[in-house]
This record gives C-alpha cells, structure tokens and sequence, in this order.
C-alpha cells in the first residue's frame, strides 16, 4: 500500500474501529495494512481515542499481550443521552401517534436506523458489565432496536419465534400467559440457536406487564441459557407490579388520553435497572 498522510490513515482507522464495535482488532493487523511502526500506530489511536471523548462518542480499549490489541466501544454517557431521550419523549407524544384503542404509533422511530443505532449503543453502555454473549428478543417490531444492540456490543442476535420453522430444525418451545390480556401464547427457540451456559441480554421495544420479557426469561432458562439483564424502549407506568422484577426502561408511559389527544410519556432512570416491579421513574 502506498504512503498516506497521518490525517488520512487516522480517517481509515476511525472507519474501521467504529465499524465494528467491540471486536478486538491487532495492533499487527493496523501496522501492517498501512505500513508504519507500532509507536506510530500508537500515537493515532490516543488522537483516535482523543476524538471520541472528547466529543461523547464513545472510546478506545487497549488489551494488552499476544493476543490483544484494540477495539471500539460505543459508550453513551448520560448528558447526552438524557438530551437524547428527552426529545424522544417529545416525539412520541405527538398528538397524531394516538391510534385507536390508546396505543402509540412507533414502527416509524423503531425503524429508523441512526435512531435505533443510538438507543442500542445506551443499552450496550448499560449492560456492558453483564458480559452478555447473544441478544435476544422476539420476532416483533422490537427486532431493529434488538439487532443495533446486537452490533453495538458485536454479538449475534437470536430471534425467539412465535412458532417453530422446519427450516431451524428442532427446537424448544414453551406456553406462556401474556400479562395485559392474560392470554396463553406459544413461542420457540431452535435448539442450536444458544449454547448451554450461554448468557443472554434480552431486548425488547414495549413492556406492559412484561409477559413476553418472562416468556423469554423462562425460554432461556428451558435451553440451559443464563439471562444476565433485560431492556425495553417502553414501559408502561401501570401496571407497576411488572411479571419480570429486574428490567431497564428507557422511557416510562404514563398515560395516553385518547379522547383529548394528550400522552405523558418521560424518560426514565437510565442508568439504573428497576428493582421488584417499579417504574424507572
């Protein structure tokens, strides 16, 4: 490869560490694609790491021996992210996301990529001392916000389903009550899909009564699965008594007036998981 100036390998290296959060790349493998020494290599990841502190986007981790190297960590830090979903708050309370039946509107946000990108990067900063090694969630809209949780932490992401495919071959199913309509549901889990042992952070876009969440608790636990946190978009105020007693809401519902066109919709206590069923408030 040909000579390039030190500001453009610094853009190229920036590339590709942030690219793929979390995955640990060789200082040998950066030497040898832009052919320089490793204390030069040294000194553009500090003005890389520089960078990304500076301005809260996250930060460079160096491991160090044989096998270390450095890798990207999109950590999201609470000024920024209370702004975050402070405006969030104020989107989702829109007059117009009211539908019939005192639901929200959300498909529009939730499939919004750089959104979704931002609110899995503040669930990777929450959750990343639980070491998770798969996300989960269900084969609902939650699946964007499950699958950018999945990249900023670099792992795979396993979809449980409402039903088993012969295209996955065997697997584990399970009957669960949902909590809101108390109704009983099945859903399923290829049996190759988590390890034993495996542990598993479970990510969610809505929570109600948290039904679903325990039904995925329950599935995990059937495979031999260790679930290590749980992590909704929304949660509901009421009931506060959840079905899964130890979750993080990022934002909470309070209420939704469908007559008057008005919803309280707030961030909740981001940094903090709930303890025994509470709000996050």
């Amino acid at each position: 490869m040909n000579k390039v100036r030190r500001m453009e390998r610094i853009v190229a290296i920036s590339k590709q560490l942030t690219d793929r959060p979390c995955h640990l790349y060789s200082f040998g493998y950066f030497c040898q694609e832009f052919d320089v020494a490793k204390s030069t290599l040294s000194e553009d990841m500090n003005v890389i790491k520089a960078g990304l502190e500076l301005f809260n986007l996250g930060t460079l981790e160096t491991v160090a021996g044989a096998a270390g190297g450095v890798r990207y960590l999109p950590f999201r830090y609470s000024d920024n992210v209370q702004q975050m979903f402070m405006e969030l708050a104020v989107k989702l309370a829109e007059p117009e996301r009211i539908i019939p039946g005192g639901f929200l509107y959300m498909s529009d946000i939730l499939f919004t990529p750089h959104l979704m990108a931002q609110v899995g990067e503040v669930f990777m900063t929450r959750f990343a001392d639980c070491c998770p090694d798969y996300i989960m969630t269900v084969e609902t809209k939650g699946i964007p916000l499950a699958f950018m949780t999945a990249r900023a932490f670099g792992l795979p992401l396993v979809t449980v389903r409402r039903g088993s495919k012969v295209t996955e071959g065997s697997a584990v199913s399970i009957n669960y009550v949902t909590g809101s309509a108390k109704r009983i549901q099945t859903m399923s889990l290829p049996k190759r899909a988590l390890p034993p042992g495996a542990k598993v952070l479970i990510i969610d876009d809505f929570m109600k009564a948290g039904g679903t969440a325990k039904g995925m608790i329950d599935l995990a636990h059937e495979v031999g699965a260790k679930v290590v946190g749980t992590g909704v978009l929304v949660a509901t105020s009421e009931p506060e008594q959840k079905l899964v007693d130890d979750y993080l809401a990022l934002l909470i519902l309070h209420h939704v007036d469908e007559y008057h066109k008005k919803t309280d919709i707030r961030p909740g206590k981001l940094w903090y998981s709930v303890q025994g069923g509470g709000t996050g408030v």
